[in-house]
């Protein structure tokens, strides 16, 4: 057979397809370039994923389209990592390639040059300034800004407000005008903020990584809350940035890690970039050619930053390691954390995964041998870790989920001018609408839940499909004379209970309904670092990345509802965020507090958080998950299905599961189908089949016969499907 071009076309297909190569280059060479193929009765854009020797005959195969690149786009490395991914996660290699590129390269567009948006003074904001005209405390301050040079795009972020209305406005009035600048090579260290000095503690970590920077390792960084882990982060980076190497740095949400982002920008200036989800296709385009060529020393970003080339990569760092947001839960279902660390496996570089309270995947993988643990085991400049308490709430009156004994210590806090923060993570008035004379309850049409009152919009809304409706419209055809009531608590009951209760402090509430405007949870934050702030309620958006140094008491408003989860994962994650909540306390010079309200004060995962600390827990944990048979001593994945027909789902399991059970090895274990834990979502019924085993080799050859058994399944057509390999949920 004749040689020839591998393309895997950006389709959700689970082969690669044979092509003629172009005449004139080198096939070997085009290995990573992007081409345009005749597909189906179209043509579809594909990537070279391999030359070797053609599945068919030499006539019956087709000419390349268009060569679109000249030279690779993706390096070898990076090409490589994604081919493993789609095997590893049974996901087809086209789509997968799909994520690595940015929507223009995706479209068949070329790189963006690597020009940068920026704003200029006109000659009528320059008069508009001196002539003394009327503006806006934001507007002269952003007008004064690009009076003196270009104000760019890569810098709107340190403003401590959204400058993009202003810009517009300005713009509108021709005071600005928008140019495109070359991407500064470099910031003059007078404008950058000093580096600290680094602790026993910090330094000797630093002294592992960099002591083996030529080498790929894997380091599990546990710090507690306060113990200046991104302080290692930045003089890590700093020593690769003098070696003229890039660093990669994993968040698990921007808004959520906006101090970390901060201090990385204050410290290296525009060689920092950012890639997120906020961004415009553009602007993610520009910066992934800026790290493509190498004018970005450090990139920080979300999941999809793990896919960014970066040209000349020395580092890897994955902050708050054990979040779940670095699972991707929809399309290609990966785990961000875990291909970090097979990227810097790949390119002989190693890789730092930071926590306060680190998953029982990497703590396993710490007590086998193949993750090195390094400690930070105190609180910088002296500050001493919180005290934690069970508030047993048991018969007490609870007047918007507020017990007098928690009420009684915000009390003593606010009075000596410190800041009180209460976490409910439940965002809404009440989690269920009942009628008092009839036990109606109000429940999602199209979902296996309750609708959630949200009082301020004054609608019921399913927090799982988005429906909702009117509450004044909501029917109560069974009672001649409805009396609604509500059960349980959510942030803005708990906000109306705390004007009752504290008249005249200044309370903020941050959850998703109260922070839409983009800007308005970073002015938040700011406002309770100036002390603008009495109380501040939120929900998970305040766990964790947040230093406030005046907070030094945390009131967790209900506990209980984290202790009796049903997935797997429920105690790791209730005592990663118990103590991930209490770290926001006592961070500055003053003693920090955490109670927490429980109606169960003797359950064991709650009394082993409170009387121990983490490692304890983690020996507990593990313990239990060897016992039980499940992750990380087994590995698994979850074949899901969803249809419109309730047994559909579920008939297509079965067949699945009888036409595989005899071919997969005696060690695979294969439970269910059964119906998923909320069988019913937005309009479709959901089933699921788990498959674990204790290699993973063996757990692989099982997909594969698996997935060859769903191609020749007659109902694979009438049921949406996928495989979620090392799910953070079994159901």
């Amino acid at each position: 057979m004749a040689r020839c071009l591998k393309v895997a076309v950006l389709a959700p297909m689970r082969q690669v397809f044979d092509y003629h190569a172009p005449a004139g280059p080198d096939a070997d060479e085009l290995i990573g370039c992007r081409v345009r193929v005749p597909f189906g009765k179209g043509s579809r854009l594909g990537v070279i994923v391999e030359v070797g020797e053609a599945s068919l005959s030499a006539e019956r195969i087709k000419n390349v389209t268009e060569l679109i690149d000249q030279t690779p786009l993706l390096p070898g490395s990076l090409l490589a990592l994604a081919l493993w991914a789609a095997d590893y996660y049974c996901h087809p290699p086209g789509e997968v390639l799909a994520a690595v590129f940015p929507l223009e390269l995706r479209r068949g567009e070329a790189p963006r040059e690597s020009l940068e948006d920026a704003w200029v003074a006109t000659a009528a904001g320059q008069q508009a300034l001196s002539n003394g005209t009327r503006l806006g405390v934001r507007q002269a301050h952003v007008l004064g800004l690009a009076a003196g040079e270009a104000l760019r795009a890569s810098g709107l972020s340190t403003l401590p407000f959204d400058a993009r209305r202003v810009l517009r406005e300005l713009t509108e009035r021709q005071w600005l005008c928008a140019v495109r600048v070359p991407p500064v090579a470099a910031i003059g260290t007078e404008s950058l903020e000093a580096f600290l000095d680094l602790n026993d503690a910090q330094a000797l970590a630093c002294a592992a990584v960099l002591e083996a920077a030529d080498r790929y390792r894997t380091y599990l960084l546990e710090g507690i809350t306060g113990s200046g882990k991104t302080e290692v982060y930045l003089h890590l980076a700093r020593a690769m940035q003098a070696g003229g190497r890039q660093t990669l740095v994993l968040i698990p949400e921007i808004g959520l890690s906006e101090q970390l982002v901060r201090r990385f920008q204050r410290r290296f200036g525009s060689q920092v970039a950012l890639l997120h989800s906020d961004l415009s296709d553009r602007e993610r385009a520009l910066v992934w050619e800026r790290c493509r060529v190498g004018e970005v020393a450090i990139l920080i970003g979300t999941r999809s930053a793990l896919w960014t080339p970066l040209s000349n990569l020395g580092l890897v760092i994955v902050d708050e390691e054990h979040d779940a947001s670095f699972k991707q839960q929809e399309g290609f279902r990966y785990s961000a954390r875990d291909i970090a660390v097979m990227r810097a496996r790949q390119d002989g570089i190693p890789v730092v995964l930071g926590s306060a309270t680190p998953s029982l995947e990497s703590e396993s993988n710490v007590r086998r041998g193949k993750y090195t643990r390094l400690r930070l085991p105190e609180r910088t400049a002296g500050a001493i870790p919180p005290v934690l308490r069970g508030l047993d709430v048991r018969s007490l009156p609870l007047t918007g989920g507020l017990s007098d004994a928690l009420c009684k210590a915000m009390d003593q806090v606010l009075t000596e001018g410190q800041q009180v923060l209460l976490f409910l993570n439940r965002r809404g008035y009440a989690p269920l609408v009942m009628c008092h004379a009839c036990g109606w309850i109000a429940r999602c049409e199209r979902c296996d839940a309750r609708l959630v009152l949200h009082r301020e919009s004054g609608r019921l809304s399913c927090h799982h499909c988005g429906a909702g409706r009117n509450l004044a419209r909501q029917p109560v055809t069974c009672c001649p004379q409805p009396m609604p009531m509500t059960l349980g608590v959510g942030t803005e009951q708990v906000e109306e209970a705390l004007n009752q209760r504290f008249p005249g402090r200044r309370i903020l509430r941050i959850d998703r309904d109260s922070m839409r405007r983009k800007g308005q949870f970073e002015a938040a934050c700011a406002a309770v670092l100036a002390g603008e702030v009495d109380i501040l309620l939120g929900t998970q958006m305040l766990a964790k990345g947040h230093d406030f140094p005046e907070v030094t008491l945390v009131g967790i408003v209900d506990a209980d509802s984290r202790l009796f989860a049903t997935d797997f994962r429920a105690a790791e994650r209730f005592a990663q965020l118990v103590i991930q909540v209490a770290g926001r306390a006592g961070r500055g010079s003053k003693p920090g507090l955490v109670l927490i309200q429980t109606h169960h004060p003797d359950h064991p995962v709650l009394r082993t958080v409170l009387e121990s600390d983490y490692p304890d827990f983690v020996a507990l944990g593990l313990a239990e998950r060897e016992a039980a048979g499940l992750p990380p001593f087994t590995a698994m994945a979850v074949i899901r299905a969803e249809a419109g027909q309730q047994a559909l789902p579920t008939e297509f399991l079965s067949g699945i599961r009888r036409a595989t059970k005899s071919l997969v090895a005696a060690e695979v274990r294969l439970a269910g189908p059964v119906p998923a834990t909320m069988e019913r979502r937005a309009g479709k019924f959901r089933a699921v089949l788990m498959v674990s085993a204790e290699r993973r080799g063996a757990l692989a050859d099982a997909l594969l016969k698996i997935l060859k058994a769903i191609e020749e399944s007659p109902l694979r057509h009438r049921v949406r499907w996928h495989i979620d390999v090392d799910p953070e949920e079994a159901g």
